[in-house]
């Protein structure tokens, strides 16, 4: 599965979120290490729907780069 991952540079580290995970995020100082968070995040949060029986959410979320 692919999910889009959002990746938000603010003046002291970078954020990320899934907007189909809804509560899956990560922080860090560098766009490499939030890159890496976020992607074990994922891998955590699927694992936790796992064991919990619920339902793994498909993604539905696309992202496009809109030139102005």
């Amino acid at each position: 599965m692919q999910y889009v991952v959002i990746i938000e540079k603010t003046d002291k580290n970078y954020g990320a979120y899934v907007p189909d995970l809804p509560g899956c995020v990560a922080v860090a100082e560098t766009k490499s290490e939030v890159t890496k968070l976020i992607r074990e995040a994922i891998d955590f949060h699927l694992e936790g729907l796992r064991e919990e029986g619920s339902p793994i959410p498909e993604p539905t979320s696309t992202s496009e780069l809109v030139e102005v």
